[in-house]
């Protein structure tokens, strides 16, 4: 892991291998590990970038508000550390979607193509974004104990959580150790994010959408819709995989992310 400071922070990264950079944008409230399985398998033709987001993993939380435009400036930030000036190709689930549209948002030409997984692109309504703003108040006070108690059902398919517990226990495990004010402030920054569904038919770069067939929290319906309004977007749903596809069934998800880039580099 490299260790930048920008932004009034010290930022954590994981960046190995040569050849067209990949972006793994990891979601709420997890670190880069969560990529471990990706980072393994494309490190040998590609450089791969993982960071960990302020307040999560190793990276500080830092003292400016914390937002999704904050969290895409860090990414075009860690960018500009790192030397990277060609395109990249973001990848990012659930949170991680959610800057991935503030990124594209804002740094339109540093992006080579998309890759959305286990996310939505519609804004918090009401109810949600307040509940975000309680269960911040609450992290704050009492740590992340229930939050992990939570929300690790809901991120796994039932088979993954019966038939592999090192896998679930790795991720309560990190929700565990978050950072009470980082993951408060991420909290706060996704009940304010934009509503993305009215950049969808404007987005101009290649784009896939990865579902796990059984995720409850961002349903392969759900992100069909997303996929249908993005031109030339087309979605892929993993078999036996919740919300946390690439952790669940990294073959599947790492096959369709593989078929993918090469449809990108043939471009």
């Amino acid at each position: 892991m490299k260790q930048l400071s920008m932004h009034g922070h010290k930022s954590s990264v994981f960046d190995e291998g040569n050849g067209p950079p990949l972006l793994f944008v990891h979601g709420f409230p997890l670190d880069h590990t969560m990529w471990r399985d990706q980072l393994a398998e494309f490190a040998g033709a590609y450089r791969v970038i993982a960071p960990d987001l302020r307040g999560f993993g190793s990276s500080e939380v830092g003292d400016q508000a914390v937002t999704m435009e904050q969290f895409a400036d860090d990414l075009a930030a860690i960018l500009d550390a790192l030397g990277v000036t060609e395109p990249v190709t973001l990848i990012g689930l659930s949170m991680g979607g959610y800057v991935a549209w503030q990124f594209l948002r804002n740094y339109r030409e540093r992006l080579r193509a998309l890759v959305l997984c286990d996310t939505r692109a519609a804004a918090d309504s009401p109810e949600v974004a307040e509940n975000r703003l309680k269960v911040a108040e609450t992290v704050l006070a009492d740590g992340t104990e229930a939050l992990a108690r939570a929300m690790v059902p809901k991120l796994f398919a039932q088979q993954t959580i019966r038939t592999r517990p090192a896998v679930v226990d790795a991720v309560r495990n990190v929700i565990l150790q978050a950072n009470p004010r980082g993951v408060a402030a991420a909290q706060r920054a996704m009940a304010a994010r934009f509503d993305a569904t009215g950049i969808l038919k404007a987005i101009d770069v290649p784009t896939l959408m990865i579902v796990g067939e059984d995720d409850v929290i961002s349903p392969p319906d759900e992100m069909r819709q997303i996929a249908e309004a993005i031109p030339g977007s087309r979605l892929v749903v993993i078999p036996d995989a919740g919300h946390m596809s690439p952790l669940e069934n990294p073959a599947a998800f790492n096959s369709a992310l593989s078929e993918f880039l090469t449809t990108v580099e043939r471009r």
